[in-house]
């Protein structure tokens, strides 16, 4: 069973692990309903969150006449980790527990141990810095980008906190955690698809085919002194930055990340890996010798009524024909293959203008 803002490439990981799913989501479009055995609307909305008064309901609602081999929670929970508290009672848990999202997610603690760990991370406070412009805000349990801004006048104000700029090139990396090991998936770059009021949206990320093993070395070593420190358990990403005085650690999110897509594989699907790793049995992680990335793609104008498209395969959490989007509303995310990352990138922005010629050109005014 799987529970989580967007739950689309957690179904479409589980089948390719050979499971039946059950989703809950905010969406349920058609990837997720083509690839999971049910669905149900996850309750609460993109403003406020995850309803923690309906849940359990939803939930159990969702799996009447079935017993879940384990609930996978997605994106949607760093804001609220005692409703993981609240779904261990209710349901068999696969994942992170409440106490360390609570404590990955915290700044202050996050910032704490790394420090005591010798990791090197930006420094951050709650009080509004007097050089606000080397400074980022952030939302305390935030994700995917569009809560983060730079600090140019703003006040300090609950629930969120400043985060020093680090300049450099950013690095993701996917990790599965048993509560004292980190073993790394993969290494992927990211990059964002700026908006006019989110300037760090997240745009996409490609899968790295190569990384330098003695840095892979010194992160894995920091993301299992994370591992013990905080108790992960389970697929969970770390977004870092690296310039010329190295690598800085920005923050872990402790769950199946944005980039469970470009790394999962049938030969050794990660699924199975995240359960595996939560009942502390051994798993097998997926070998890669090519990149393959991913982005979404967004509209850039208001559509009264998303046209008929011809769907390619390399196309997935596609918008249905007549739907209303707002400008920025993300219409599909999109898949491509290469040898490096260059050619990947080419692949991706020649699927994205093919695509969008499509629903500009067939949008109702």
């Amino acid at each position: 069973m799987i529970a989580a803002i967007s739950g689309r490439a957690l179904a479409a990981a589980a089948r390719h692990a050979g499971y039946r799913a059950l989703v809950a989501d905010f969406f349920c479009d058609d990837d997720t309903r083509a690839l999971a055995e049910r669905t149900a609307i996850l309750p609460g909305d993109l403003h406020n969150g995850i309803d923690p008064d309906r849940i359990v309901g939803t939930l159990s609602e969702l799996s009447i006449g079935e017993e879940p081999l384990a609930l996978v929670c997605g994106s949607g929970f760093e804001r609220r980790p005692e409703l993981i508290d609240t779904l261990a009672r209710h349901f068999p848990l696969a994942g992170c527990r409440g106490d360390a999202i609570r404590r990955i997610k915290d700044p202050e603690r996050f910032a704490a141990d790394c420090t005591e760990l010798g990791v090197p991370h930006p420094e951050i406070r709650r009080e509004r810095p007097g050089d606000p412009q080397n400074w980022l805000v952030k939302r305390d349990g935030g994700a995917g980008g569009t809560h983060i801004s730079r600090a140019n006048g703003d006040a300090a104000a609950p629930g969120r906190y400043f985060q020093r700029f680090v300049e450099g090139r950013s690095v993701s990396v996917l990790f599965i955690g048993d509560g004292g090991e980190a073993r790394i998936v993969g290494f992927s770059r990211q990059f964002a698809s700026p908006a006019a009021n989110a300037p760090y949206r997240y745009g996409g990320a490609v899968r790295l085919s190569r990384f330098d093993r003695r840095d892979a070395e010194m992160i894995g070593g920091w993301l299992s002194a994370l591992t013990r420190r905080c108790n992960l358990v389970g697929l969970c990403s770390a977004d870092l930055i690296r310039n010329a005085q190295g690598y800085h650690l920005l923050e872990i999110n402790p769950r199946p990340g944005a980039t469970l897509d470009i790394f999962d594989t049938e030969e050794a699907p990660l699924i199975e890996a995240h359960l595996c790793a939560s009942r502390g049995h051994p798993f097998r992680l997926p070998a890669f010798s090519d990149c393959m990335a991913s982005v979404i793609a967004y509209t850039d104008r208001p559509l009264e009524c998303f046209p008929e498209i011809d769907w390619p395969d390399w196309a997935a959490d596609r918008q249905s024909a007549g739907t209303a989007l707002q400008a920025g509303d993300p219409v599909c995310t999109i898949f491509a293959r290469g040898a490096n990352i260059r050619a990947t990138r080419q692949a991706l922005n020649a699927r994205a203008r093919e695509l969008q010629r499509q629903w500009a050109g067939g949008a109702q005014p």
